[in-house]
Formats: C-alpha cells, sequence, structure tokens
C-alpha cells in the first residue's frame, strides 16, 4: 500500500472521502451499508477512531475524524 492515503499526524482531524468504483449505487442495499457501518464501528472501539460527523450518500461518503489516542 502506499504512503499517500495513510494518516500519520495523530493530531490531526481529516476530512475523508471515499467513492464506490463507477459511482455505483450499492449503499441503498441494506447488505452493504451494515458492512460500512460496521466496519466504522470496529474502527471505533479497536482502533483509536473518533467520528464527528458523518454522511452516507448512495455511492460515496464523507467523515470527518481523527485519532482517540493522540500519543500512541
Amino acid at each position: 500500500m502506499s504512503d499517500r492515503y495513510k494518516y500519520t499526524d495523530k493530531d490531526g482531524y481529516y476530512f475523508v472521502t471515499a467513492s464506490v468504483v463507477d459511482w455505483v449505487d450499492v449503499f441503498t442495499r441494506d447488505i452493504y451499508r451494515d458492512i460500512l457501518l460496521n466496519s466504522f464501528r470496529f474502527c471505533q472501539q479497536h482502533q483509536g477512531l473518533m467520528i464527528y460527523a458523518w454522511v452516507l450518500m448512495p455511492n460515496h461518503f464523507h467523515m470527518i475524524c481523527s485519532f482517540r489516542d493522540r500519543n500512541a
């Protein structure tokens, strides 16, 4: 994996956007939306992700986030 999309500044706040290839509306289906939201929850509980705001669109999402333990 490249360093291009890694968040290395533990003190930073990030605006993250991710989209689906070819802008396919996958998040309109419960199963795919639940996979993404469960991944968010896992990262919050086990990886120190702090989510301040997020929006889920049919084919992409936006999030404002940071690290919980900035000294780790």
